[in-house]
């Protein structure tokens, strides 16, 4: 991508080849990838640009930096309470995105790493962002499907409809064993200054042990104890 430039903003594979010493085959790939991500989009035949997504993700980087570092203190307590995985994720299109996350060798192992994302439906974290987050969100999941990846997978839109509606009436959602086999979490939704949820915090464990309960009062706590924090400007 340092290939483009303000004054050439736009290059053929021909060129982009030459300039970054790939193959062509091998530069022809990585661009393909690359406009699947949306990083970088094709502006005519034969010819690429930069795509808008780099520009709006660099755009959350500082709001990013700024949450994480107000969430430490409250993740840290949570996982004191729980000794399971604590998570804090933010919204990204139809997916939960994990930007920290306090663990210890007694918590469940996991595939969520700092960085990676998960669907929305299917996780704790982003059932929070479906059910506070607006209607026309979940439309659009659901629009696109909703792919299993369990049997317990809730893939008919309907249930989906339900077990937000739990989640709005409790303040905490929950997944058992609907991404992950052996896995559960509740999360609870962290308010920026105008109301709106701009995160949440998570206990995920497995799912044989997991004190929703207890669990659950303990994330409502925290998560409150964030959206206060980042309303009072810390």
């Amino acid at each position: 991508m340092d290939t483009f430039t303000s004054e050439e903003p736009e290059l053929t594979l021909a060129e982009i080849a030459a300039r970054s010493g790939l193959p062509k085959p091998t530069a022809h790939r990585l661009l393909g990838d690359l406009v699947e991500w949306g990083a970088i989009e094709r502006s005519g035949p034969g010819h690429y640009r930069l795509a808008t997504k780099l520009f709006r993700l660099g755009q959350l980087v500082p709001l990013h930096r700024v949450l994480r570092e107000a969430a430490l203190p409250h993740l840290e307590r949570l996982h004191a309470v729980s000794r399971e995985n604590v998570h804090l994720a933010v919204p990204d299109s139809f997916y939960s995105l994990f930007v920290e996350r306090v663990t210890g060798r007694d918590a469940v192992p996991l595939r969520t790493r700092v960085g990676s994302r998960l669907l929305s439906h299917c996780t704790a974290t982003g059932k929070v962002f479906l059910a506070w987050g607006g209607r026309e969100r979940l439309r659009q999941l659901v629009n696109a499907g909703l792919p299993r990846f369990t049997p317990r997978t809730i893939v008919l839109p309907g249930l989906l409809h339900q077990d937000l509606a739990r989640a709005l009436e409790r303040g905490v959602a929950t997944t058992y064993e609907e991404a992950e086999a052996g896995v559960a979490a509740v999360a609870a939704p962290v308010h920026g200054r105008d109301g709106q949820v701009v995160a949440a915090l998570s206990v995920t464990g497995r799912a044989q042990t997991m004190d929703f309960d207890r669990f659950g009062h303990a994330v409502k706590t925290a998560a409150s104890a964030l959206s206060n924090a980042l309303s009072d400007g810390v």
